[in-house]
């Protein structure tokens, strides 16, 4: 297995609890938003955890590129992180508009930032982590939980 192909596949797991909040939200299903959308969080927590302490460090080291993709993707985390928060507040007080509001500006930078992994960083550092990429893929494979539940 590649790394792009494990980490885009953690990408669906995620987004698809991300769609289970936002259908609780549309049907006023408060609680169950609240439980799919902690889960959303807590699984992109990880996802992002494993990106920036072993994923982005290893792809530094390989190239020394430390100012281009890697940097970023750390910087979109962090709007994403904030974005999360927001949204979680809101189902919290069970303000659609206002999730809705968040949620929809966190769906286009999530699709866009994992496309820019999926199509041209994850498969940078297949190419340029050479044969140190199994050791990497196990690294985030122990960080990150099988996509099945």
């Amino acid at each position: 297995m590649l790394i792009q192909e494990f980490m885009a596949g953690d990408h669906r797991f995620c987004d698809s609890f991300y769609a289970q909040a936002h259908t609780a939200v549309e049907r006023g299903q408060w609680e169950q938003a609240q439980q799919a959308y902690a889960k959303f969080v807590e699984l992109v927590q990880q996802h992002f955890c494993a990106e920036e302490h072993v994923l982005f460090p290893a792809f530094e080291e390989a190239t020394g590129m430390t100012q281009g993709p890697t940097q970023v993707m750390r910087q979109e985390h962090q709007q994403m992180r904030a974005l999360m928060q927001a949204a979680l507040d809101s189902l919290k007080a069970r303000d659609a508009d206002e999730y809705s509001g968040h949620s929809e500006t966190q769906f286009m930078l999530m699709q866009q930032h994992n496309a820019k992994e999926e199509n041209v960083l994850y498969p940078l550092c297949d190419q340029r982590l050479g044969q140190g990429s199994a050791a990497v893929l196990g690294q985030l494979q122990a960080r990150i939980p099988p996509t099945s539940e």
